[in-house]
């Protein structure tokens, strides 16, 4: 059986995110486009529905999705912020090149420090999505 092209067909896309059973996680940033199959695996490993943009509790997780013409990212960046704790984690989903809405790591990269944000890494989440990793300025983690 060969490998598949797509993280999320094989129900890891929450593991490649590190999300855990029991975390708090909040979406931000949901459309029509959005990775269905990485939503109910998030939903799965951690045991309850994400919460909305609404939400007002302390989140361990959220997860961005953002394509080019969403607006102003480092507005979105901060607004992120907002429910999320300590040591919390801001995944911010982005279309990958070529694909429609796609983001340049360099808007990324200029975007996150003016936010307050540092990036940790960027990974291919599923086979239209790739995922960069936000953590508070000052940590490493």
């Amino acid at each position: 059986m060969g490998a598949t092209a797509d993280p999320a067909a094989s129900g890891g896309a929450a593991k490649r995110l590190s999300i855990t059973p029991g975390q708090v996680v909040q979406e931000l940033g949901y459309d029509s486009d959005v990775d269905h199959d990485l939503r109910d695996d998030v939903e799965d490993v951690t045991g309850a529905e994400m919460l909305d943009e609404e939400a007002v509790e302390a989140v361990d997780v959220v997860l961005l999705w953002w394509r080019e013409d969403d607006g102003d990212l480092v507005d979105a960046l901060v607004d992120s912020l907002t429910s999320l704790g300590d040591n919390g984690v801001v995944w911010l989903l982005s279309p990958k090149s070529g694909r429609p809405g796609h983001v340049e790591p360099a808007d990324i990269d200029d975007a996150a420090p003016t936010a307050g944000l540092h990036a940790t890494s960027t990974i291919a989440v599923t086979s239209d999505w790739s995922g960069t990793r936000l953590v508070a300025r000052g940590r490493k983690g």
